[in-house]
């Protein structure tokens, strides 16, 4: 019973199996899912998880016009099933391990330093995009298929930051100057609508003086004495009004 066992190995839903030989080395096959035989002893089973798998990739680079870059890239990829033997005897089990970060790197710092800071925020997709291009291309020479490649996190050095928010502070400044001016600007234009309205007010009062004569000042004299009459008689101080306007009011007689 031990010995058929030890002759019988399983390969899982979405795995395959490449085959060890003492005698022969890596066999070509590539053994599907199920259950299979094998010479005890002699042979020995690798099993590759054939699913796509996500793997994060940090790297830390510069652009065009020499800001660092931190960039972290998720990528999904799997291996191809035919090449299972090549990778396994050229790069070994840990295949992904050895390949996809000195790979990534490899091209993040060549597509990146084709731009700059700025451009790498404002044409983000297209980074993105020519990244995944040459990444793709780049994995398939050893045996790996990429089903997807984005840029999941993008943040520049300190210097760079700051020199933003300083830029963003800057022009907040401006803003802020150009508002004053505009204000104060505002302010003039009132004040001299109000100053042409008091002389146009004056000029009117002037016009009519002269076309009235003496009658308007008259009448305002007349006006003032009625209020200050009105106002005195509301007084408790007061009881009684003289007659005659002449002592509330030097009027010309």
């Amino acid at each position: 019973g031990g010995v058929v066992n030890s002759a019988l190995y399983n390969v899982d839903a979405g795995h395959r199996a490449v085959i060890f030989d003492r005698f022969r080395g890596v066999q070509d096959v590539v053994v599907g899912e199920g259950t299979h035989f094998l010479i005890p002893w002699v042979q020995k089973p690798i099993i590759f998880d054939c699913r796509s798998r996500p793997r994060n990739v940090p790297v830390i680079t510069g652009s065009k016009d020499l800001q660092n870059v931190n960039i972290t890239l998720r990528i999904l990829f799997r291996p191809v099933t035919a090449q299972l033997p090549r990778i396994f005897t050229s790069i070994g089990e840990d295949y992904d391990e050895r390949v996809l970060p000195s790979i990534t790197t490899e091209i993040l710092k060549s597509v990146v330093a084709r731009f700059d800071a700025g451009e790498l925020i404002t044409q983000r997709e297209l980074v993105s995009r020519q990244v995944s291009e040459d990444l793709t291309e780049r994995a398939a020479t050893f045996g790996l298929i990429l089903d997807d490649v984005s840029l999941t996190h993008l943040t520049f050095g300190k210097e760079f930051t700051e020199a933003v928010e300083m830029k963003q502070v800057a022009q907040q400044e401006a803003e802020r100057a150009r508002f004053i001016v505009e204000k104060a600007e505002q302010q003039k234009k009132a004040a001299v609508i109000s100053a042409e309205g008091d002389s146009k007010a004056a000029e009117l009062i002037a016009n009519s003086l002269a076309t009235a004569g003496d009658g308007l000042i008259e009448l305002r004299k007349l006006e003032a004495a009625e209020d200050i009459a009105y106002q005195l008689s509301r007084s408790r101080n007061i009881t009684y009004l003289p007659s005659g306007q002449s002592v509330l009011l030097q009027l010309p007689q």
